[in-house]
């Protein structure tokens, strides 16, 4: 077996590797760019070596620079991890002229599987089933538009070295295409280097479905099953399960058959993936193959207990695959949950900064009979780069049944508390609270179909209204106690909802039982709370305890006058008053928000690419007024009125922070 492995990537797949490396007693060189110096892969790696500046071409993208760390230090092999270099034909074939072991499939399957429109073409000689569309390389803006109308609307747009939801669009019309294509192209050669575009027919209400492989350097390919990724967000998968909740046995078996049958006609010998596009009644049409680690594996190793990580290595070092596809079972089942560095509240807008709190659910089993596994490759007081993917945490959690894997998942969610930036952790637990979730029926569309107008949070439901108005109570009790208040008051009105105050009132009277449980007695409901196990102190962040036999974990701040607490996708102000001092509430007026109409502000930071306006200039709704890049991504800003152009206070090349006016319109 080697002895050291280089990872030629970062964050939490390089500390996922390490782990697994560190189990088989190999050692590893972990590279980095100057971003990731202090990150915990190079923490964690016994050896580490700075291959260049943040941005990744001039550092993880560099091959040069990578031959160059494994021959400074002496290893053995290769991992890439997924991404940057990870399905680059070229940079296999360059390990293996250099003798040097790529942990992956040989470089002619990445070149045959790496290339979408190739891939399709090999898909559909293997017997495998593909999407009707274009597969021939498309020059010009005028030549999509018109393949487009052959193969009619709506038509997807991908890059052909496309990966990780950049480099695709859909469009609708021959306006969305000219459009689209352009972006795509742009796009796909500022990720990836090359702006190859095809087209293929968008299937109505899809679900994505995906096969993992795994093959060896002998002529044995298994499959392990499927997982279901049809929670998405811009083409990017936020939410992963394993099983899927669509497939039946024979179904399964059939996509199942293909994947391997493809695999086999490129004597696949690795980890790999066979994506499917499924219609509701379960037909499957081929999508690609990624011939790599996908971020999602961890939901397929936790319910096949498969460790792909060193199934990769066992196979690059030449071993057999050691099971036979009859010898694997599905047990159980698992979600993930992509905790992403973006603000839910604001269209899921890329956010950076420095972690200034990160509390993570505890790994391992649960009394309740979830378990949990958190994959990540940042700790508390990290700074969340804008060079890289804003992922912060791959959050897991498995069971028996689909239900308890939910409801694993939400209590993980609860009990992972984040700061310094904006997080999409609320809008993953409104994900798993609601009922079409839970019914198993979804589709890529999921995400614009229940949240039209963006996320802005869930109405708390009567538990977690309970919820709301139990902390807040308890906490109020502890902060009096403090503060030394003589009045002994057990009366209160708890006031939930809007900032002036006109929320609604809950009168509540305290009381201890036997046991020191805090009762609340509600007014006017007939009924009492009781509220035991109580952890929590001022300056926590995070209050947990037990309401009526049942624990929770919510998320708290104090603030003038009150609390801020959020349970899930529910989140209010939340006020405990003197009756008396409730009432005077009442009488104060609505804040009326400060008008923007006028204003093109940007939604995140990030780089100006272009503002194609100027001042004086008529624009009609819809039209671009500003394109902005961060993450990798174009976002293309467009008016959301007619008006003429006041003032451009932003110009092409020009960084730009959140909320930074770009266009006032007059």
């Amino acid at each position: 077996m080697f002895s050291k492995i280089l990872i030629a990537n970062r964050g939490e797949i390089a500390v996922r590797i390490v782990k697994t490396c560190r189990r088989m007693g190999i050692a590893t060189v972990q590279v980095y760019s100057e971003a990731d110096a202090g990150s915990l892969a190079v923490e964690m790696a016994d050896e580490a070596v700075l291959i260049g500046p943040a941005p990744a071409n001039q550092s993880y993208l560099l091959a040069d620079r990578i031959v160059e760390a494994v021959r400074q230090t002496g290893a053995e092999a290769v991992h890439p991890g997924f991404g940057f270099l990870s399905e680059n034909a070229g940079f296999a074939r360059r390990l293996r002229d250099e003798g040097i072991v790529f942990i992956g499939p040989h470089p002619e399957a990445i070149e045959a599987m790496g290339d979408k429109i190739s891939s399709k073409k090999l898909a559909a000689e293997a017997g495998v089933s593909t999407v009707p569309g274009h597969m021939g390389l498309i020059e010009t803006t005028e030549e999509a538009v018109r393949i487009a109308n052959e193969i009619g609307y709506p038509i997807m747009i991908k890059a052909s070295a496309g990966g990780g939801g950049k480099g695709i669009r859909v469009a609708h019309s021959d306006a969305d295409m000219a459009e689209g294509f352009a972006a795509v192209k742009a796009e796909a050669l500022g990720a990836f280097g090359d702006d190859r575009v095809f087209l293929e027919k968008f299937i109505i209400d899809p679900r994505h479905i995906e096969i993992q492989v795994l093959g060896d350097k002998h002529g044995n390919v298994v499959h392990l099953f499927e997982r279901e990724c049809s929670i998405q967000r811009r083409n990017q998968k936020v939410i992963e399960e394993a099983p899927s909740p669509l497939l039946d046995e024979a179904t399964r078996a059939a996509m199942g058959a293909q994947a391997v049958a493809l695999a086999k006609a490129v004597n696949y010998d690795s980890a790999g993936t066979v994506e499917f596009v499924a219609g509701q009644d379960r037909s499957f049409f081929f999508l690609e193959m990624n011939t790599r680690l996908q971020v999602e594996h961890p939901v397929t190793e936790l319910i096949t207990g498969v460790d792909l990580v060193e199934q990769m290595i066992r196979s690059a070092w030449g071993d057999k695959l050691a099971f036979q596809q009859k010898d694997l079972a599905i047990n159980g089942w698992a979600i993930e949950s992509r905790i992403y560095a973006e603000d839910p509240y604001r269209g899921f807008l890329p956010s950076i900064g420095r972690l200034v709190r990160y509390e993570t659910a505890e790994e391992g089993p649960h009394p309740d009979g979830y378990t949990v596994r958190n994959d990540s490759g940042v700790r508390e007081g990290d700074e969340i780069s804008m060079f890289y993917d804003p992922m912060i945490a791959k959050l897991c959690a498995w069971g028996p049944t689909r239900d308890a894997a939910i409801d694993g998942m939400a209590r993980a969610l609860e009990d992972t508390h984040l700061q310094g930036v904006g997080h999409n952790v609320p809008f993953l637990a409104a994900v798993m609270d609601q009922p079409r979730f839970r019914s198993g029926q979804i589709s890529t569309s999921y995400i614009k179909d229940e949240f039209p107008d963006g996320f802005h949070g869930l109405a708390p439901d009567r538990r977690q209204t309970d919820i709301l108005i139990a902390a807040a109570a308890a906490m109020n009790e502890v902060l009096t106690e403090l503060s030394g208040d003589p009045s002994h008051r057990t009366d209160w009105i708890v006031l939930i909802g809007a900032l002036s105050g006109h929320g609604e009132a809950h009168g509540v009277t305290l009381g201890y039982d036997d046991d020191e449980a805090l009762t609340l007695e509600l007014a006017g409901e007939d009924r009492a709370l009781q509220l035991s196990d109580i952890d929590w102190r001022p300056g926590q962040a995070q209050f947990r305890a037990t309401l009526d036999g049942e624990p929770f974990t919510a998320e708290v701040a104090r603030v003038a006058d009150g609390f801020v607490i959020r349970h899930r996708a529910a989140r209010a102000r939340v006020r405990v008053l003197a009756p008396a001092v409730a009432a005077l509430y009442a009488r104060l007026p609505e804040k009326v928000a400060a008008d923007t109409s006028k204003l093109i502000q940007s939604p995140m930071p990030g780089l100006v690419v272009a503002i194609p306006v100027a001042v004086g200039q008529e624009v009609k709704t819809g039209e671009t007024v500003a394109i902005i890049e961060a993450m990798k991504m174009q976002n293309i800003l467009k008016a959301e009125r007619d008006g003429v152009v006041k003032a451009v206070s932003a110009k092409a090349g020009d960084p730009v922070a959140a909320d930074d006016v770009l266009v006032e319109f007059a």
